[in-house]
């Protein structure tokens, strides 16, 4: 059972079999099918069928040369929506299984941005057709989440908006510049990050460290993927899974100004989310690779 199926609204399935009666309806019945060819005798399949509102489950995998479909795996999936990212991003199969992982060097997070990829189809299919590296390729970021805390936000003014996102841009140019091998932002980012330290330091022994630190997105766990976020939240949507009547928050979150959405079902979170709090918690991350032509 995929841990992360109580995201979208389904933590009371535990039953082995009941799993295998929902993944046989949504083959049957699935709202959105996709195949490519994977290989001389095979064809490689996605059944996804949404549970509400942009989330539900993927079943993937093949149809041999008699037309007979072998089930692989499954996964429970969210859309995002908007632009999370415009860079370049590569991908890599998975070692176990037909399935891919994504890795975008976005420099907003300061990491290498690891995802789960959803829409492996056009991908299995640009690369079956030698169509690969296509340049010009946006990045719509989703994030499963199975508990998280609503925090309260720091207080501030326009003008201290404003100061904060002029010093992020600076941030992000002297990074790209380092990027390219530049000394001199180089040894600016290194001073920078020994003045924040140290400040950080000496304001740690006497105020919290929410109130100190705005929005984090660090890797979580040996699993590349997941990750621990804070962001502010954005948008709130509350919707209901057709099947269990379960409740999920679905929540826009502006992380390091990265923007993404996330999902939790409405028992696992610990507080009211509003616009203008902050989710702190523990996220899968899916990404939606958008193709500049149709694959």
């Amino acid at each position: 059972m995929h841990k992360f199926m109580r995201a979208i609204g389904f933590s009371s399935l535990t039953d082995r079999r009941a799993q295998q009666g929902l993944i046989t309806d949504i083959i049957l019945n699935a709202s959105h099918r996709t195949y490519t060819s994977n290989g001389d005798e095979t064809i490689l399949a996605e059944f996804c069928e949404d549970f509400a509102e942009d989330m539900g489950i993927a079943v993937c995998g093949e149809f041999d040369e008699n037309d007979k479909f072998t089930y692989d795996y499954f996964y429970p999936y969210l859309r995002g929506h908007g632009i999370s990212s415009c860079e370049d991003v590569s991908v890599e199969r998975h070692a176990d299984k037909e399935s891919y992982a994504g890795v975008c060097d976005d420099i907003k997070v300061g990491v290498s941005l690891i995802f789960y990829l959803q829409n492996m189809v056009p991908y299995v299919k640009a690369q079956n057709e030698d169509l690969l590296p296509i340049r010009g390729t946006t990045l719509t970021l989703s994030g499963l989440s199975l508990k998280g805390n609503i925090i309260l936000p720091i207080s501030k003014n326009e003008k201290q908006r404003q100061k904060v996102q002029k010093a992020a841009m600076n941030r992000n140019q002297l990074i790209d510049a380092a990027r390219r091998g530049d000394e001199d932002a180089i040894e600016s980012l290194t001073l920078e990050d020994m003045d924040t330290y140290t400040a950080i330091s000496k304001k740690i022994l006497t105020e919290d460290v929410f109130s100190l630190v705005d929005t984090y997105f660090m890797p979580y766990g040996v699993e590349c993927d997941q990750y621990s976020v804070m962001g502010e939240i954005l948008e709130i949507d509350l919707r209901v899974n057709r099947v269990t009547g379960e409740e999920i928050y679905v929540m826009r979150l502006s992380c390091n100004d990265l923007q993404f959405d996330v999902c939790i079902n409405r028992q696992d979170l610990y507080g009211e989310p509003l616009v203008g709090r902050r989710f702190k918690g523990i996220v899968w991350m899916q990404g939606y690779i958008n193709f500049p032509t149709s694959l």
